[in-house]
């Protein structure tokens, strides 16, 4: 399964070698929402969480009109060409997303960078989520962020595995899954939405949010039917999907990030584990350093960096449901994930 360091090389966005920030084309987005409007039109939607409204498509529930979209899943899925050595991270929004592309961004460009002024390394820059794009934000792309046929791409996405492109399925690409417990997905996911929420809809209250939830319904959600789609891949498939619990990553780090580098087909050298690589990349992409970075700026969406910084700590969970809230999510979890292997 791995591969030289060497041998396996990944390409860059394109910025990041110019040197210039990669800007959203306003008028491919127009011209895709567009396309999508009828079709639009015709799916069930209940009420949102940033925006007014949420479609249910293909069984899971999607916002419009944003760069991480139902459109752009539907322009993904009619155009989107993957390649036998892409590699995408999959995640549900607000399950460590922004700590897992930093940590596989520092992994497979770590020669590249390794003997540069700290200061310049690219996740000192930039936000993760710019550093390792969305597959659903390259779609509005005249010109992709990865062109060079040769080299590996990397991209993000929140599609569950039943609604990925079918290039994707058919070409053999590997993922990287992470998910996270439910309960600090809803209060990530409550924080985060509220910073983010239409002015003119009031703020989203956390019993609302937790009957969305519950219900299932969040972007690209239900959460159990996300976690089991990919977890039944990685079951049947483990050389193609690696499946990671973020309090796993919390709890040991050190092992988890050098199980994920020899997946990604970059294993460290004995020489790079006795000189302390594995803990630089770990210190350089923990939540305090990038939140430090990420004080300023925004990325997609316009959405300002320090949004995707709360806490990211294990067990918040505790200090926001009620007894009866945590005793709900845990029988739906019980019910939904009874005889995997999935527990928290």
């Amino acid at each position: 399964m791995s591969m030289p360091l060497a041998s396996q090389a990944f390409s860059l966005p394109s910025f990041i070698d110019k040197s210039s920030d990669k800007v959203v084309d306003k008028e491919n987005m127009a011209l895709i929402f567009d396309r999508y409007k009828d079709k639009l039109a015709t799916l069930p939607k209940e009420r949102g969480w940033t925006c007014e409204n949420i479609y249910m498509y293909q069984g899971f529930w999607f916002e419009s009109m944003h760069t991480v979209s139902i459109e752009s899943l539907m322009a993904l899925q009619d155009t989107f060409e993957a390649r036998p050595n892409d590699i995408y991270l999959v995640t549900l929004p607000k399950a460590g997303t922004t700590w897992l592309k930093a940590l596989t961004f520092a992994l497979v460009h770590r020669t590249r960078y390794k003997n540069r002024d700290l200061l310049t390394h690219p996740l000192l820059v930039y936000n993760p989520h710019t550093c390792v794009p969305f597959i659903e934000v390259e779609v509005f792309e005249n010109t992709p962020t990865y062109v060079d046929p040769h080299l590996s791409r990397l991209f993000a996405t929140h599609i569950p595995y039943t609604s990925l492109p079918q290039s994707i399925h058919d070409c053999g690409c590997r993922f990287v899954y992470l998910y996270r417990n439910p309960k600090d997905v809803l209060v990530s996911l409550f924080y985060f939405a509220n910073k983010l929420r239409d002015k003119s809809l009031g703020q989203l209250t956390f019993e609302e949010a937790f009957e969305l939830f519950s219900k299932g319904i969040m972007l690209s959600g239900s959460y159990w039917d996300h976690v089991k789609g990919y977890h039944k891949v990685s079951l049947e498939h483990p050389e193609k999907v690696l499946f990671l619990k973020y309090e796993d990553m919390i709890t040991d780090t050190t092992s988890n990030v050098k199980r994920l580098a020899k997946f990604l087909g970059c294993p460290f050298t004995e020489e790079e584990e006795a000189t302390g690589a594995v803990q630089e990349i770990i210190k350089l992409c923990s939540f305090g350093n990038l939140s430090k970075v990420n004080k300023h700026g925004t990325s997609l969406d316009d959405v300002p960096n320090h949004a995707y910084f709360r806490e990211g700590k294990v067990g918040d969970w505790m200090n926001h449901l009620t007894d009866d809230m945590s005793r709900i999510l845990d029988e739906i979890t019980e019910q939904k994930f009874h005889g995997l292997e999935i527990s928290f």
